[in-house]
């Protein structure tokens, strides 16, 4: 698979916040597909129930 590099900014209280957030963006591209992470992308933008509830069951 090709990599590509993109310039992004991230909002955060302190730089270390926006590289655990970098870090993490960075698991959830390499372990989920594009359909999936397409589909997870629109949940926690448009269903906030889902995301209450997967929030909980993740504990945070």
């Amino acid at each position: 698979m090709k990599k590509f590099s993109y310039e992004i900014t991230i909002e955060a209280a302190t730089e270390a916040e926006a590289d655990s957030k970098m870090k993490a963006l960075t698991t959830i591209a390499k372990k989920l597909n594009t359909k999936e992470l397409v589909k997870l992308a629109d949940i926690v933008q448009n269903d906030p129930v889902k995301t209450a509830l997967a929030k909980k069951a993740l504990g945070v």
